[in-house]
Parts: structure tokens; C-alpha cells; sequence
């Protein structure tokens, strides 16, 4: 299990998993499931047109990555943002079709590019991984408290000078970032796994945005790394595991909040700007979000 061929797997799916948990987080909380599940199904047609033409993959799905999440960002000005994302995702598709149609090279990598190939990660690709890792982190501590305004409270963030629709933009960047850096290692599919179950499973265990930040990166850690050791064990395949752990721990965050006691609930969202930003006063608060 911890042989030197698995030391790239255990390395790249921590990176993916922790990254995904910061960012899952304000996915959840800023209801953009939908979005995260469009921009790494979507992307893949970006690496099928990298390779028609020759290019390197990641690049193919960062160029369709980031041109995604502009179009969802522009198109939900004067439409609903799940119709924006719709639209997103069925263009992305449809280049995806005339490009895999154009080749037969490609056919082999379509299923790694689904489902990973976390067992079969080079030592090439690390490198890469780690920084637009590292990036995407830099970005959710620079808009941590415009964004986490924004996303709790967004009549008050626009009060206070935060523009919605930038928000909208740089947090699908982000994702657009995440998704460039994790299909090639878990592939479309996981990468939304992890970024809904674990973070969904934090915010129904807490009501603190911190806590549930980092509940969320040690509910991804944990998922992925069950995976690998029991796909490793079973030889049975690792998206099976990480949707099922996903899943289990959902329902596990679900069954706590419903029989915790009733007074650690906090309104609707579970998650409020108080316990964000400290336990300031209205006025306090929307000053030093800005800050």
C-alpha cells in the first residue's frame, strides 16, 4: 500500500482532497453544486481539443475551465444561474463531441479523465498539482471575507461597496482552478464527490465557518484516503469509495444536526457572518469584513 509506485497517489489525492475541502466549502455554502459539477464535466473537452491539436491536457482544460466559469458568470447577469450553467455545460459538451469525433487517440483517456487515475499519477504531474494547489488556497485566504459576506449575507456585502457579480466571477475561478488541477488526478466525477459530500457533512456537524473549513478538508483527507487503501485491498475502483464515503459522511453530518441540541442551531443558512467574523455588532460587522 505504500510502496514507492503509491507514494505519487497518496501525495496528489492529499493535495486534490484539501484544496477541495477549502473550496467544497464555500461551494456548499454559496448553493454553486451545479456549477461545480458542470465546469469539470465540461472541462474535459478542453483536453480532448489539446490533444487534436497537439498541446498539453492541462492546458486544454484550463483554457476550458476558466472560459466556463466566465460564461456562467456573464450569462447569469441576465439569466438565472442555473440556466447560465446549463447553457455552459451543453456548448462545452458539444466542442467536446466534434473534437473526440476528429481523433482516435484520445478514446483511451477519456475513462482516466472521468475517473481518475489516481493510482497512476507521475511524478511529472505533481509539480503542477501543488501549485495551482497552492494558488487556489492563496485566492480563498484573499477573499475570505468578502466572500464569506457575500455568500451569508448579500444584501449587506452590496451595501457596504462588495460587487455580487465579481464575487460570482472570482469564486468560479477558483473552481475553474480546481478543476484544472484535479481531473487529471480524480477525474470529473470525483472531483465533485469531494467537493459536495465531505463539505456538506462539515457545515450539518458545525455551526462556525472555521471549524466547518476545516472539518470539511479533514472529511475530504479521510474519504480519499479510505479509497485508496480499500481500492488497493479490493481492487475494486477508487470512485466507488469516494462517492460512497461521500455519501456516508453526509449522512452521518445530517443525522447529527438533526439530534444535537437545538440551541447550538443558528438560523436558516447554519452558517452566519457572526461566527465568520467574530461576535461583533451589525454595524461592526460589515466594517471589518472589508478590512
Amino acid at each position: 500500500m505504500f510502496a514507492s509506485f503509491m507514494i505519487n497517489a497518496w501525495e496528489a489525492a492529499t493535495i486534490v482532497a484539501a484544496v477541495a475541502g477549502v473550496v467544497g466549502f464555500f461551494t456548499v455554502l454559496r448553493g454553486a453544486a451545479f456549477a461545480a459539477h458542470s465546469l469539470p464535466n465540461g472541462a474535459f473537452a478542453g483536453a480532448a481539443g489539446a490533444v487534436l491539436i497537439g498541446a498539453n491536457t492541462i492546458l486544454g482544460l484550463g483554457v476550458f475551465s476558466l472560459a466556463g466559469a466566465g460564461m456562467i458568470a456573464a450569462l447569469g447577469r441576465r439569466a438565472r444561474s442555473d440556466v447560465a450553467t446549463a447553457l455552459t455545460i451543453v456548448l462545452m459538451l458539444a466542442f467536446g463531441d466534434l473534437f473526440l469525433s476528429r481523433t482516435s487517440e484520445y478514446a483511451p483517456e477519456i475513462f482516466s479523465l472521468l475517473f481518475g487515475e489516481v493510482l497512476g499519477v507521475s511524478t511529472s504531474k505533481l509539480g503542477p498539482t501543488a501549485l495551482i494547489a497552492a494558488v487556489c488556497i492563496v485566492a480563498v485566504v484573499v477573499l475570505y471575507r468578502p466572500l464569506m459576506l457575500s455568500s451569508v449575507a448579500p444584501e449587506v456585502a452590496q451595501a457596504r461597496g462588495i460587487n455580487p457579480r465579481l464575487m460570482d466571477l472570482a469564486f468560479l475561478l477558483v473552481v475553474a482552478l480546481v478543476t484544472t488541477m484535479a481531473v487529471p488526478v480524480v477525474g470529473s466525477l470525483l472531483i465533485f464527490s469531494l467537493l459536495i459530500g465531505p463539505p456538506a457533512a462539515a457545515r450539518s456537524s458545525t455551526n462556525r465557518p472555521l471549524a466547518a473549513m476545516g472539518l470539511s478538508v479533514v472529511f475530504a483527507l479521510v474519504t480519499v484516503w479510505v479509497a485508496i487503501a480499500a481500492s488497493y485491498e479490493t481492487e475494486l475502483p477508487i470512485g466507488f469509495f469516494v462517492g460512497a464515503t461521500s455519501a456516508f459522511a453526509y449522512a452521518m453530518g445530517r443525522t447529527w444536526s438533526a439530534w444535537r441540541p437545538a440551541g447550538t442551531k443558528k438560523g436558516q443558512t447554519g452558517l452566519q457572518v457572526r461566527a465568520a467574523l467574530g461576535d461583533l455588532s451589525d454595524a461592526d460587522l460589515a466594517d471589518r469584513a472589508l478590512r
